[in-house]
């Protein structure tokens, strides 16, 4: 039986970065070292695999949409050649990143699963290898098309997951939906749908920077913020709001809100609450950011709110279509 083959794809991150006098630093050609000197990547159970390291190697924290178009190019580029894709990164962008290349890519047919690591690869106790490997082996093996994120054990829906964590090994959640996978002691197959490799043509849809604010909540928030916000060139407010989707019954506040979406400025409602989803009909305080045009954000992460949104406005699309969109479930990066 023919080996199944994986590109492996190295933007950066902790994974494969050496100790050095200043601390941990990404170096071209040590993270394709460590792992020539792990013969666990070279069992018979285990897919061949190519690994491409990017030029220069980056900080998750300096990525922008235009690196995000670099990896979904670089994919596309790869993609006839290879069963399936596994992709190195940061953990602290790692999720903005899995979310855009949910929905730039569509009729994906082929697993594509980020991952990196807490502690790097070389580094006593790391947790790179386990991650790697299982992407690795869940990529050849279990082939889910969609984008996810690997971390832990667990395979979760790309545009569902978020950074829960800061140190712990258990660096990612997915509050509002089941993990697509889980590799314990037997491989468990979840929310996912493990498929025959497919032939459909890719798609990939550009995205381009977009001008997008992003504002919380707080008690006492100033109106007078929201005007600053809302100047131009901004194309869309992301407000995270209380609870279900409320804020203050502030009729500046609702004002401003209302002049922007009348100009033409997308307002989306996300809640700041780590799970569950905006009903802004539950309360008149939601009600009334209905009243003015505020778009539901629904149970969408803010990673994947903002991503979305650079995919929508990188389109020629009125601001009903993509008020519309914004509610519709794309990629299975919200529930309705």
């Amino acid at each position: 039986m023919t080996k199944k083959r994986i590109y492996v794809a190295y933007t950066g991150g902790t994974i494969g970065m050496q100790k050095s006098a200043q601390g941990y630093i990404p170096v071209p050609g040590f993270l394709t070292e460590c792992v020539q000197r792990m013969p666990e990547f070279y069992r018979e159970e285990m897919p061949e695999f190519t690994i491409h390291e990017y030029t220069p190697l980056m900080d998750s924290s300096d990525m922008s949409p235009a690196d995000w178009q670099h990896i979904a190019e670089d994919i596309r580029s790869h993609y006839s050649d290879y069963d399936g894709f596994v992709i190195l990164h940061g953990t602290d962008t790692m999720a903005y990143t899995a979310s855009a290349l949910s929905f730039m890519f569509e009729n994906l047919a082929k697993p594509v699963i980020i991952t990196g690591s807490q502690i790097p690869l070389a580094a006593l106790r790391s947790d790179g290898q386990t991650n790697l490997l299982n992407a690795l082996y869940i990529a050849a093996n279990y082939p889910i098309h969609e984008v996810g994120l690997f971390f832990n054990n667990i395979l979760y829906r790309g545009n569902r997951a978020t950074k829960a964590d800061a140190n712990g090994f258990n660096a990612f959640d997915s509050p509002n939906f089941s993990p697509l996978l889980r590799a314990g002691i037997q491989i468990s197959v979840e929310a996912g749908e493990v498929n025959a490799l497919g032939h459909e043509p890719l798609r990939l849809t550009p995205v381009t920077p977009q001008a997008i604010g992003v504002v919380t909540l707080y008690p006492g928030i100033s109106a007078a913020i929201f005007d600053n916000m809302l100047q131009q060139p901004v194309k869309a407010l992301i407000m995270q709001s209380y609870g279900v989707g409320n804020a203050p019954q502030d009729p500046q506040l609702l004002a401003s809100l209302r002049r922007a979406i009348e100009q033409g400025t997308v307002v989306l409602n996300c809640t700041q609450c780590f799970k569950g989803k905006v009903n802004m009909g539950g309360y008149a305080t939601g009600n009334a950011l209905a009243q003015v045009g505020v778009v539901s954000g629904h149970d969408m992460t803010v990673e994947a709110a903002l991503t979305k949104l650079h995919y929508l406005l990188s389109q020629d699309l009125s601001q009903s279509e993509i008020n519309n969109l914004l509610e519709t479930n794309l990629r299975g990066e919200l529930t309705a």
